[in-house]
């Protein structure tokens, strides 16, 4: 019998990525180890549903962790803004885990990322004595940060 054994990556279709590598690995500090301007792959297109599909594919090492993330540029065919607001059946987040909460968001703050909360304290639950907040990508995909109890 079958079962799942961990993870590989996150994906993220974003609309620009010049713009979506300029916050995951700049300012987030990820960094680039596979690029591919130009996926036009059979296998890739009977996957992702679309036997004409170009996308624009990278895949970053996210700090501290062996888990990828991978951003995807649809070139064509391309699609539509969604609404990722929160509480929208399908939205979703990832968390990342940072050692100084307080520091990331006045840098990011400088950058004029759009927040969607400052650094809020855990006051209860299974991360009590924590911080985290959610801020939104270059596309409106939300992103955790976390910082642990200490």
């Amino acid at each position: 019998m079958g079962r799942i054994e961990g993870t590989y990556h996150t994906s993220y279709t974003v609309s620009d990525m010049k713009r979506s590598l300029a916050f995951y690995r700049d300012l987030m500090g990820f960094e680039v180890f596979s690029e591919r301007p130009a996926v036009t792959s059979t296998y890739f297109r009977r996957i992702v549903g679309f036997p004409d599909a170009k996308v624009y594919a990278v895949l970053l090492r996210i700090p501290g962790s062996a888990h990828v993330l991978e951003l995807l540029e649809y070139k064509h065919p391309q699609g539509i803004k969604q609404d990722l607001t929160p509480n929208n059946p399908g939205s979703s987040h990832i968390a990342y885990i940072v050692d100084n909460l307080q520091s990331i968001y006045e840098r990011l703050r400088k950058a004029e990322i759009e927040f969607i909360s400052p650094p809020v304290y855990l006051d209860e639950g299974p991360s009590k004595g924590g911080w985290a907040l959610y801020l939104k990508d270059p596309d409106g995909i939300i992103v955790e940060l976390f910082q642990g109890a200490r």
